[in-house]
């Protein structure tokens, strides 16, 4: 069921904003609007790929504060501010609702209560102003982001890993992707986030604004990674999927053990956190390092990247992680990939991806729906053809590389 109907009030802020005016320009233009998570985001884009107005509403000190996202608290947020957010967005690009091409927004994967936020507003949008809808995929739009910076050519190999995904997946059109790992639990930005909070970074003088992958990363540029041994998952597995769940408990009773022996209550901080940070650090980017090997040499063994400069694309929120990226410079500078990463603002969810990836697809008519059409939200997408299992079934032994990072 979807939320609330937007209230009368709403609409009139929508009506106020489409007075009619002529088309100023052939571009198209295209109003993308995400919300599959905790990031109410808005931007108008052309075709190409110009950025004409933006606006962004973190709920990040909000969910700081309770300990994580809780999705009823994330859904009244969205409700709150999408209107402003789309308003924002219209008002800095200097365009019309009725100069507009098409609407895109995030309805598959993502929170339920956001992702129908998200999906309701736009549709009485699109029905108000009579234009066509696209809905995207979420995890889509993070792999095609590069593609707006830089001119990068199907196929190529994308690592996405954020607070609520990894996966590895080989893109091939704008629409079509071959999945070939996945994690099996939780995910490597979830990881960081709930090792941060069992350390009770948030009371970190130097943490108490960042998120716990940020807190993580600031830390562990003071600490030993070799202070602790956290063992890397999965070492026996030749595949290309990802866990952390395992990790994450050996953290947790690292952390019980240390406590016992400073005699530190749980919520107090430790003499060794940075040490922690950095050692779990390591070991997610390692892990992440190893599956991503391996997705190379599988794609490499099958003819699936071009000889001529193949791509690894990186995006994602725990892209952002700079310790994250040189691991993997390492990859693919061994194996003779070029390495792309968006910049870090558009590896967090953002109204800008979505709206790239509805210009993409208006460009090549796939996906372009009526205003008329019922559309519904997916909390649960997969991407794309799931290989996972040839790849397992390859069982490729990697090298070993020695993943030393300067500091």
């Amino acid at each position: 069921m979807l939320p609330r109907a937007l209230s009368g009030a709403d609409v009139c802020l929508m009506k106020r904003c489409s007075s009619q005016g002529v088309f100023r320009t052939g571009r198209r233009l295209v109003l993308g609007i995400e919300t599959s998570c905790d990031e109410t985001g808005a931007a108008v884009l052309d075709d190409t790929g110009l950025i004409l107005g933006e606006s962004l509403h973190s709920q990040k000190l909000t969910h700081l504060e309770t300990g994580g996202i809780i999705p009823t608290v994330a859904q009244r947020l969205h409700r709150e501010n999408i209107c402003r957010v789309v308003q924002e967005a219209l008002d800095r690009s200097g365009i019309e609702p009725s100069e507009l091409t098409a609407v895109a927004t995030t309805v598959k994967p993502g929170l339920a209560l956001s992702l129908g936020i998200g999906l309701d507003f736009s549709q009485r949008f699109v029905r108000l102003h009579e234009k066509p809808f696209i809905p995207i995929h979420h995890m889509e739009a993070h792999a095609l982001t590069v593609r707006m910076l830089h001119p990068v050519d199907f196929p190529f190999l994308v690592l996405l890993v954020s607070g609520g995904h990894s996966l590895l997946a080989l893109a091939k059109g704008i629409d079509e992707f071959l999945l070939l790992g996945q994690t099996l639990d939780v995910a490597a930005g979830d990881t960081l986030d709930k090792i941060a909070r069992r350390l009770s970074l948030s009371s970190h003088p130097e943490c108490s604004s960042l998120s716990g992958g940020q807190a993580i990363e600031l830390l562990a540029k003071e600490g030993d990674r070799f202070a602790f041994h956290f063992k890397s998952p999965m070492g026996q597995l030749y595949d290309c999927n990802f866990s952390f769940a395992g990790l994450q408990n050996q953290v947790t009773l690292a952390i019980s053990k240390k406590e016992k022996e400073e005699g530190v209550e749980k919520g107090q901080l430790l003499s060794c956190v940075k040490d922690i940070a950095a050692a779990s650090q390591h070991t997610v980017a390692s892990h992440i390092v190893k599956r991503t090997h391996r997705a190379i040499l599988f794609c490499k063994s099958k003819g699936l990247l071009p000889q001529h400069n193949p791509t690894l694309v990186v995006s994602g929120g725990v892209a952002s992680n700079e310790y994250i990226r040189r691991t993997l410079k390492i990859v693919t500078d061994a194996t003779g990939l070029h390495l792309l990463c968006p910049p870090s603002k558009f590896c967090t969810d953002n109204g800008v991806m979505i709206a790239w990836n509805g210009v993409e697809r208006l460009k090549q008519g796939k996906g372009i729906m009526s205003h008329t059409e019922e559309v519904n939200y997916e909390p649960k997408a997969p991407l794309g053809l799931d290989i996972t299992s040839e790849v397992k079934d390859a069982a490729i032994k990697i090298p070993p590389l020695k993943l030393k990072i300067n500091s």
